[in-house]
């Protein structure tokens, strides 16, 4: 996770999920589940938001330029969005709680590796394996909420995790400045592991056995989208360095990532067992919101990737206020998107929809244009405003998600638009580490990232989204 709020259609995956566990468990059983569920992705949300406010001080730490510096994020998002889909496959065939548990190990135990790592290249190498370990931790938690609850009692538990999420993701980036602060970059990963275990134990003492599903995994088409990732944003971030490779060597590397990323395509045409089936790719509704979370959350990463640099190198803020300078923004997603939801069930979802990308995009020109602004009218009230827009978006973006597929698919559905944030994360952050470079780069990344946002509107405009849920 590049940006300080949860996924799109997290939620979505909850709801989704069936409910073979709700009769095996008891209520207090529940409870205990279901804060074991929520401590497992707080954790994954907070390692992302911390992690954020610390990369100014880790850069200076371990003496990294900016390009390789983008790897501690791309790393980790470059295994998740390969690994997720794999991650669900394999909860469903071995168990959600074991599936669950292992992940919380893999991330605990890449945690400790990222904390004591003495060069960048340990560092990212730690940074791979957590990011697989959060494949597994993601899903399988979002899954076993779903399956302990029975449809009529599913609201609140989604309330009490959708809760959780806005306080952790909003409190990160805080927490993190103040970490980094205090102890240095290495205790924004010391938090992970005693979480991890806390995890592991009440799993060990409440979670049933859910019953498994045969499930087959595409290796295949996961080894082929990340090696067009990975080519694709090593291409990008190496826009403006001034040691970078040979010219030549970086169109070839970004052509093999384009060109990969169409024999992914192809390939999940084929295979016996796609991790996208092909009916979804031929859902016209469904691949614009897929196409427009792409443009919509690289806008967003690129935007929190350079943000940070900007308020600490440029403004020569402490690590503390560049996390307080990201409040407004996760505040504001995590107290209005109900009430935007509300809103968007009255009305029909596709102004929200149009109108969230619209209010970032100009977020986003408000921070380019007021650089040398004072902190409150340069960053805190554009902030202010993204956070307002994405409270618009991201809601009634999930409801169009699960409209616009058929109730069978709705949990793949979900998933497969959290691969797309991810992969978006992937590039965005990629190109903001390129742009951060070249002169006066900060202010070209935010202009970039209005772009991305202005085209995601045009993309939800001209794909006629479901006006209103099912």
């Amino acid at each position: 996770m590049a940006q300080p709020i949860a996924e799109p259609c997290s939620r979505g995956i909850i709801e989704a999920a069936p409910e073979v566990l709700a009769g095996q468990l008891t209520p207090p059983r529940r409870r205990v589940v279901l804060t074991a569920c929520v401590l497992a992705s707080s954790m994954a949300f907070i390692d992302g938001s911390a992690l954020t406010v610390a990369l100014p001080r880790l850069r200076a730490a371990i003496g990294a330029d900016l390009a390789s510096v983008q790897w501690v994020l791309n790393g980790y998002v470059l295994a998740l969005a390969s690994l997720t889909l794999i991650g669900g496959a394999l909860a469903d065939r071995y168990g959600k709680a074991r599936v669950l548990a292992l992940g919380c190990l893999v991330f605990a135990a890449a945690s400790s590796a990222c904390a004591l790592a003495p060069s960048a290249a340990w560092l990212i190498a730690a940074r791979v394996i957590q990011g697989a370990g959060a494949a597994l931790v993601t899903p399988s938690s979002l899954a076993l909420i779903g399956a302990i609850y029975p449809k009529a009692e599913r609201n609140r538990a989604v309330g009490v995790w959708a809760a959780a999420s806005a306080l952790t993701t909003a409190a990160g980036p805080v927490l993190g400045g103040w970490l980094t602060e205090t102890f240095g970059w290495q205790a924004v990963f010391w938090i992970n592991p005693p979480i991890a275990v806390a995890v592991v134990a009440l799993l060990w003492v409440s979670a049933g056995a859910d019953e498994r599903t045969p499930r087959r995994f595409d290796i295949t088409g996961a080894g082929i989208i990340a090696a067009a990732l990975a080519a694709l944003a090593w291409s990008l971030s190496q826009i403006g360095q001034e040691a970078a490779a040979d010219p030549f060597l970086l169109v070839v590397a970004g052509l093999l990532g384009l060109v990969g990323l169409g024999a992914y395509g192809f390939w999940e045409r084929v295979s016996d067992h796609p991790m996208m089936p092909p009916r979804l790719a031929q859902n016209r509704p469904f691949l614009a919101l897929n196409v427009a979370t792409l443009s919509i959350y690289a806008g967003l990463a690129i935007m929190f990737f350079l943000l940070p640099f900007d308020l600490i190198d440029r403004r020569g803020l402490s690590s503390t206020a560049a996390g307080l300078s990201l409040l407004p923004m996760a505040l504001g997603v995590g107290l209005l998107s109900r009430p935007f939801g509300a809103l968007a069930d009255k009305t029909g979802a596709r102004t929200m929809l149009i109108a969230g990308p619209l209010g970032a995009a100009l977020a986003f020109i408000w921070l380019a244009l007021a650089q040398n602004a004072s902190l409150t009218m340069g960053v805190l009230a554009p902030m202010t405003l993204l956070g307002i827009s994405f409270a618009a978006l991201v809601t009634p973006l999930t409801a169009s998600v699960l409209s616009s597929v058929a109730q069978a698919d709705e949990g793949l559905a979900s998933g497969v638009n959290n691969a797309a944030s991810r992969v978006a994360q992937l590039v965005g952050v990629a190109l903001g580490a390129g742009l951060g470079t070249i002169e006066g780069g900060h202010r070209i990344g935010f202009i970039a990232a209005a772009a991305f946002m202005l085209a995601g509107a045009a993309v939800l405009t001209l794909g006629k989204p479901p006006a209103k849920p099912r």
